[in-house]
């Protein structure tokens, strides 16, 4: 179970609560430390999948914890980005719209799990991921600079559409497989 790995995806939640502490401290150091744990993380998304193809640890563990690691990552800093201020007005829309899809896909896979039917991340999927770590980056440094703020925003707007397409595209799945069962 505590392949690499996994090591790595856990390593990501772990990072977290420091993460979070580093914003809510706002000064100009504690932001870019809050960036470089940040990017650590983010990079465990992509090499926690990696090493678990490259050297065959693919494990019913890491399959269950990953995906689960990402939607906590992504969905706790948006939170505390909207709580310090960084995400308001209406960049609270996109994040609504990343959430609220994030519980919709968990939502569905917990119940087409048992029924043996799989709901597998799509290439959109992945690049809907790295848009959504890329703009909370820029979101983290927003209050450095009015350009961070901006290329943050843009991002997050990019990322809303993204998790609304792929959102769909996994309901239509859904609602596909149900309205077969009557």
């Amino acid at each position: 179970m505590w392949t690499l790995a996994n090591i790595l995806t856990v390593a990501r939640l772990a990072l977290l609560p420091l993460i979070v502490l580093l914003v809510y401290a706002s000064a100009s150091w504690a932001l870019w430390s809050a960036l470089v744990l940040y990017a650590v993380g983010a990079l465990t998304d992509f090499a926690d999948g990696w090493v678990a193809r490259k050297y065959n640890q693919i494990s019913e563990f890491g399959t269950f914890l990953d995906p689960i690691c990402d939607k906590v990552y992504v969905s706790i800093l948006l939170i505390v980005l909207v709580d310090v201020g960084v995400a308001d007005g209406l960049n609270i829309l996109p994040v609504i719209v990343i959430l609220t899809r994030e519980f919709l896909v968990s939502g569905l896979r917990e119940y087409l799990g048992p029924k043996g039917v799989k709901v597998p991340v799509t290439k959109l999927a992945k690049w809907k991921t790295a848009s959504q770590m890329l703009c909370l980056g820029f979101l983290i440094l927003a209050p450095l600079s009015w350009l961070y703020f901006i290329l943050g925003s843009l991002l997050l707007w990019a990322a809303a559409a993204l998790t609304a397409i792929t959102g769909w595209g996994y309901l239509q799945t859904g609602l596909a497989h149900m309205s077969e069962k009557g």
